[in-house]
């Protein structure tokens, strides 16, 4: 049985929304009225806190997590109780977990996989040094804020090493997609298990998928027993050695063949981050960050490559550069000035891309929304990188709440500047969503509400499916300045309840 939301726990914090449930407790967003921030509260089952042995285990991850400060693991911030209900308060993190990156992305970056896999890996460490085995490592359990760091959270089923007596001797506590053969077994667990089931996240993060599959959580651990992980070359074969050397020994089964502990992976981690970037002459996104925390000689190997890379990509831009001037120069009438966005179908004859600047995408998330929709990366749906996305928020249980809907909106000019499209394009990564497409004639800003008349339907896509989606619009030969993409119903949550659209263009046609 959960809490009500609006329920104000130790006179301090108020619950705002459930975001999350599982096997001991929920998570709730919530807000600290006295230090005026956002948080997160896990609130243990009441059925549960009746049972002595959980509520001890459910208060002694409290005092463990509470113990470790680190940069990749979400802080402990306070705990407490709510009518004999325990809670633990956390800080709150904005963004995504590395599953629903995964399922976004299809697989990451061989960089950007590496760094992650070295964000996880220094967390687990400063909790091993502690004496605190996670033993539920899963790329559910790690969140990406919005500055793309990654944090490690849920110790839900973690214990001290110098204590016992809390778990049956036996008992799989573990995700089977990810659990070692040691735990499977029933077996007693140390950090090396932790070693074992990151490195089966790395493989998901490099692949795109999980190594095992089964008819049940019983035969997918007993793969993890007894078979041996596919390999991960074969499936990517853009994969350096040294990266699925790492893979490999990460997730032996042998625990003598294992990593032994963190500080040896995490170093193999940096060297293979330093050879990969190299190899690719580029690193983007948090691999960048990581980069930087490098040893002085490992980085100082990846600097050279870049460099001399960066003098070969800084004469082909200047080779592209000279070569457009001179296309525009001589062939005026075959070219587009704008942001250069590319229609997600073939151009039709008698069409053209309307030419938009970089910055006509906007957010809009009019009351009783507070305004702001993600509106800093909205400028991604018309830079031409099908790689960089603009996001909603993520929403409980696949729905606005009191709000409507969600939107951006492409401002295409003033006055002469209107257009009459007939056709929207959308590049997507998510499916299974639903819009409307609202168009609204010159002002000097769009209409404040989504009811107001002013805004005209104009196009509706039902359900969007994952990459290209053409909209015809119908605009009756009228002219409008503003055209919005009103997202009106959203995907089906997924794990952790929670559902957001992500897309990453937009192009607007017309005829000639």
């Amino acid at each position: 049985m959960s809490i009500d939301v609006g329920t104000l726990l130790a006179d301090r914090y108020r619950l705002e929304a459930r975001i999350g449930s599982g096997g001991m407790s929920t998570v709730y967003r919530a807000f600290d009225t006295v230090l005026e921030r956002t948080v997160a509260i896990k609130l243990m089952h009441r059925n549960l806190a009746e049972h002595s042995e959980q509520l001890e285990r459910f208060r002694r991850e409290a005092r463990a997590v509470a113990q470790l400060n680190h940069p990749h693991i979400v802080q402990v911030i306070d705990a407490g109780e709510h009518d004999d209900t325990p809670f633990i308060v956390f800080e709150h993190v904005q963004g995504e977990t590395l599953k629903e990156r995964i399922q976004r992305a299809g697989r990451l970056s061989v960089t950007e996989a590496v760094a992650y896999a070295v964000e996880i890996a220094r967390a687990l460490g400063a909790a091993h040094e502690r004496g605190i085995v996670h033993r539920d490592v899963k790329p559910q359990n790690v969140l990406i804020n919005e500055e793309g760091l990654a944090k490690v959270t849920d110790f839900g089923i973690a214990r001290t090493l110098e204590e016992h007596g809390l778990t049956a001797d036996g008992r799989v506590l573990g995700t089977t997609d990810y659990v070692s053969p040691e735990q499977a077994m029933g077996q007693a667990v140390d950090g090396q298990s932790d070693i074992y089931s990151l490195g089966i996240v790395l493989y998901e993060m490099l692949v795109g998928d999980i190594p095992f599959h089964g008819e049940n959580q019983v035969a997918v651990a007993m793969k993890h027993v007894r078979e041996e992980l596919p390999d991960v070359q074969q499936l990517r074969p853009s994969i350096g050695a040294a990266l699925a050397a790492v893979v490999d020994r990460a997730t032996a089964k042998a625990l003598d063949v294992r990593y032994p502990d963190t500080q040896e992976l995490v170093a193999d981690l940096e060297d293979v981050l330093a050879i990969e970037a190299s190899r690719r002459g580029e690193a983007t996104g948090e691999a960048t960050a990581i980069l930087r925390t490098l040893p002085a000689g490992t980085r100082n190997r990846v600097n050279l490559r870049l460099r001399r890379r960066g003098l070969l990509a800084f004469a082909a831009v200047l080779l592209i550069a000279v070569l457009a001037f001179a296309a525009v120069t001589l062939f005026p009438e075959r070219t587009t000035r704008g942001t250069g966005q590319r229609p997600s179908a073939p151009v039709q004859q008698g069409e053209r891309t309307i030419s938009l600047a970089s910055g006509a995408a906007h957010d809009y998330d009019p009351p009783p929304g507070d305004g702001n929709e993600h509106g800093g990366s909205t400028a991604r749906v018309l830079d031409s990188d099908p790689e960089t996305e603009w996001t909603t928020e993520s929403y409980v249980d696949g729905n606005f709440g009191a709000k409507e809907g969600v939107g951006i909106y492409l401002d295409v000019g003033s006055g002469s500047k209107t257009v009459a499209a007939t056709r929207m394009d959308v590049s997507t990564s998510t499916s299974r969503w639903g819009a409307t497409v609202y168009a609204a004639e010159d002002a000097s800003e769009p209409p404040a509400s989504i009811d107001d008349p002013g805004w005209t339907a104009v196009g509706k896509v039902d359900s969007a499916k994952r990459g290209g989606n053409t909209i015809p619009l119908d605009t009756a030969g009228n002219r409008y300045r503003y055209y919005l993409l009103w997202i009106d119903e959203l995907p089906p949550a997924g794990d952790g309840g929670r559902s957001k659209v992500s897309i990453a263009s937009i192009t607007l046609l017309q005829r000639r």
